[in-house]
Formats: structure tokens, sequence, C-alpha cells
């Protein structure tokens, strides 16, 4: 009997002490954030994706009260700062600001010592950023149809720029010629393209709305339409793609992540944090001037579009042959 009782409380102190880091962390997990927290952006400081989580930052600082701060951590098309969130502790500390490029990178890069639909939680969906097919005013195609009538009349001198090689403009043009059949030269640039645009050194170019706006309002450039399935509020007269071409649409997007397997009670904190600080009308009337359209998802919607995103994009990827740089 002795033997039996000691054996029993043997059994119920080892099962404490298993439970014991479980109960701890989700303590933890329910005092969230307790110190400050560092998003990790990519992408240099002063891109658009560097402004969006500085802006995200202040407001989780201001309602949750611990400091969130950005980091940036730019390189390898933002593989260097995915792979830093991808190895830190999953104690919802360090997060990532997530792109579309991140399910872009995942086909180009297959050799990255991380796979981010694996190695990264989907937290909250901050907004997408519409494009727009813009050319040179003096291009003799004026509408979605033309242009494409144009690029087979004239196959291989239609000169389409981007800011390089496996960036969202890049694949969105690619999409459009995959879809069309119509041939046009891909030329990838690292600085500023928009000087060789107005001056027609190239003729056209897929571009977010926000960084073409001003030269459309001043005529320097032309619209010919938007890559979003739908119309934008902010150009109602200009057509989709989509509207000739059914079936296309092409949004990039931003998002919040975390290290895999990071506490429930602080993806659901801040998945929620983040989507009332979009619904704010203050803080979406800035998302919107920064050409980003907000949109909240669950943890698991988000899930959805990184999948579903990661398979569009690889067909495109296979389809132009796209390798890294």
């Amino acid at each position: 009997m002795p033997m039996r009782l000691a054996r029993r409380g043997f059994l119920r102190w080892i099962t404490g002490a298993i439970a014991f880091p479980a109960a701890a962390h989700t303590a933890l997990a329910l005092d969230y954030p307790t110190r400050p927290v560092r998003i990790i952006v990519g992408f240099p400081a002063g891109y658009l994706s560097d402004v969006v989580a500085r802006l995200v930052a202040q407001r989780l600082s201001e309602d949750l009260g611990q400091q969130f701060f950005v980091e940036n951590r730019p390189g390898a098309g933002g593989n260097i700062g995915t792979e830093v969130v991808a190895n830190a502790p999953a104690d919802g500390y360090t997060l990532l600001l997530c792109l579309l490029s991140n399910a872009i990178n995942a086909t180009i890069y297959p050799a990255a010592d991380f796979n981010f639909t694996r190695d990264i939680e989907p937290i909250a969906f901050v907004g997408t950023t519409p494009f727009v097919l813009v050319v040179n005013p003096t291009f003799p195609a004026k509408t979605i149809p033309e242009f494409i009538a144009y690029a087979k009349a004239n196959p291989g001198k239609v000169n389409v720029a981007s800011p390089g090689v496996g960036t969202a403009s890049h694949l969105f043009g690619e999409l459009f010629k995959m879809m069309t059949g119509v041939d046009l030269v891909h030329i990838p640039y690292r600085e500023n393209l928009n000087p060789d645009l107005i001056s027609g050194q190239v003729q056209a170019a897929f571009s977010p709305v926000s960084t073409q706006i001003a030269y459309l309002q001043a005529g320097k450039l032309r619209a010919l339409a938007v890559t979003t399935a739908a119309r934008l509020p902010m150009l109602p007269d200009l057509p989709t793609v989509s509207e000739f071409v059914p079936g296309y649409e092409a949004s990039s997007w931003t998002g919040i992540g975390a290290p895999r397997n990071t506490p429930r009670q602080i993806v659901d904190t801040l998945n929620g944090r983040i989507n009332a600080i979009g619904a704010d009308p203050t803080t979406k009337t800035h998302l919107i001037d920064l050409g980003v359209e907000p949109m909240s998802m669950t943890p698991a919607e988000f899930q959805e579009r990184i999948v579903a995103d990661t398979e569009k994009w690889a067909k495109v990827i296979r389809f132009a042959g796209i390798k890294p740089n």
C-alpha cells in the first residue's frame, strides 16, 4: 500500500511537472505583451512596406501599451528578413511584415533555408495594393484591346518595365502575357523606372496605383486598366483588365505573421487589434492614401490566401521560366 501511494504521488508529480510549462506558456500569452515587440521588414526604410509596418506598429503600441518597433532586414527579395522570423522564438515578440513577394519567393527560391507557408504563422491581413497598367502617352494604344492588338502586330517590340526579376510588377506582366498570348519584353530596373517610362525608353509597366497617380493626373503617363477584380473608387472610370481578359486579377497585399506555433492567444489578440486598426477611420484613410485598400481576415482566411497565391504565381513563374537573380 505505501508503495502504491508513493507511485500514485509520483505520477501526479510527473503530470504536474509536464503541465506546468504549458500552463506558464498560456499565462504568458494571456499577459502579452510584457516587453517590446519587433516587426521585421525585409525591405529598406522608406519603401511602402516599411511605411505600412510603421503605421501598424505605432497603432499597436498605443493600443497594447508596449512598444512595437520596425527592424529593417533587407536583401534577397525579402528572404533575409523572413528567415530571421522563421528562426525566432515562437513567443509573439518577433513578427514579420508579410507581402505577396513571400508567396512568389516560395517558388523562385526553392532552396531557401525556410518554407514560408510552413514556418510562418499568418496573424492578420492588412490590405491589398492595387496596380495599374500604364503606358507612355505617345504609345498608340489607348485601351486594353488596342494594347493587345498592337503587341500581337509587333511581337517583341513592346518593352514592359518592372523594379526587378520576380517582383509583383514583373509577375503581373507575365500573367498578362500568359493569358493573352502577346510577346512583351521584360526590362528589369534596379532604380526608379519612371524616368525611362515617361521619356519613352520603355513603353509600359504594371505599377502600384499609389506610385503613378500623380503622373497620371499630370498627363505624363496614361492608364489603360487596373489589375484588380473590381474598379477602384479613386479611378471609377478606369476599367479592369478582366473586363477584356476574363479571369485576370493581380493584386499585391500586406499582412502580419509570426514564427509557426506562436500561441493561439497571442495570434488572436494581434488579429483582433490589427483588424480594429484597419477599420479605424483615421488609420483607414492613411492606408488608402498610401495606396493600400484595408481588408480584415481571420488567420485561417489569411492562410488560405497565402496558399492560393503561392499556387497561382508558381504557375506564372514556371510559364515565364523565372530564375533567381
